[in-house]
């Protein structure tokens, strides 16, 4: 396991629960060596954590530091291994560490997941995967461990990780339009959890508006899934989908945006919230006339 941060961590100590020998290593060494208590095997550096590696699965911040680290592992990496590369980099940087493997001669599969902390401690991630059959089949067990389900969307490298930019995009909006909702109930001088209470069991209601409403609502922000993680999910959307009319997503990206500089960036998604915040005093429905 190479990259040992929110989801890596998590995703390990699934893998060891089912028995898997894992080997982590971090660039910051403190977050993998919380992993030893769980019986991993702590790396020195990515060439020493993979010299036995049946499978490398890659949890990096981005496809730059995908490619930083692929070139410390991939001369050592074992004959037959398998890459399992989930970090989201985009469909330029999927391609760009696709060219990496191949001059490298490793197989490699497009796995980047879908969900936050709590699914990827409850191995109820769902795996976008792309790449050849083969090494598909073969991480099928570490499929299994990590996910509750597995989406095959072909053979070219990139295009699962296309698919997740396009699911964040989703996700950002759906965040950000909670945030804006509660905040025009209470700017109505409602309760804002009356929001929630109103689209309860309609056809637009959503779990997820209730996990981050309710969190947004109680202020609990500890990391399921940092907001400049999202934020760099939503730029490279922005960037590499950019025939699609794209006013919406800069709209989100900018409440997003507004948090970050705010200092929220390593907090959860939902800080977005605070993007929304109502000003003291300005409370109320406007004047009847």
């Amino acid at each position: 396991m190479l990259g040992t941060g929110t989801m890596g961590s998590a995703m390990a100590r699934r893998l060891l629960g089912a028995g898997f020998a894992v080997t982590a290593w971090n660039r910051t060494a403190e977050r993998a060596e919380a992993l030893a208590d769980d019986g991993a095997r702590i790396a020195t550096d990515p060439a020493d954590a993979v010299r036995d590696a049946d499978v490398v699965l890659t949890m990096l911040f981005d496809a730059d530091a995908v490619l930083e680290t692929a070139e410390a592992f991939l001369p050592a990496l074992p004959d037959g291994a398998v890459w399992m590369q989930s970090s989201t980099t985009g469909v330029d940087g999927a391609h760009r560490i696709a060219r990496a493997a191949q001059d490298a001669g490793v197989a490699l599969v497009d796995a980047p997941v879908l969900g936050t902390l709590g699914p990827a401690e409850q191995g109820k991630l769902t795996v976008l995967a792309a790449g050849a059959r083969e090494p598909i089949d073969r991480l099928a067990p570490v499929f299994d461990v990590v996910g509750s389900r597995t989406v095959p969307v072909g053979e070219r490298h990139g295009d699962a990780s296309a698919l997740k930019l396009a699911v964040n995009v989703w996700l950002g909006t759906l965040t950000a339009a909670t945030a804006q909702s509660l905040a025009i109930t209470q700017a109505f001088d409602l309760d804002p959890d009356l929001f929630l209470t109103a689209i309860d069991g309609t056809p637009t209601d959503s779990p997820y508006a209730h996990v981050k409403g309710s969190a947004m609502l109680a202020d609990e922000r500890s990391p399921q899934f940092a907001l400049d993680g999202l934020r760099k999910d939503l730029v490279l959307a922005q960037t590499e989908a950019s025939a699609v009319r794209g006013d919406l997503l800069a709209a989100v990206l900018a409440a997003f945006d507004d948090a970050a500089e705010a200092g929220r960036g390593g907090e959860d998604i939902n800080a977005v919230s605070t993007a929304f915040d109502v000003p003291e005093g300005s409370t109320g429905p406007a004047d009847e006339h």
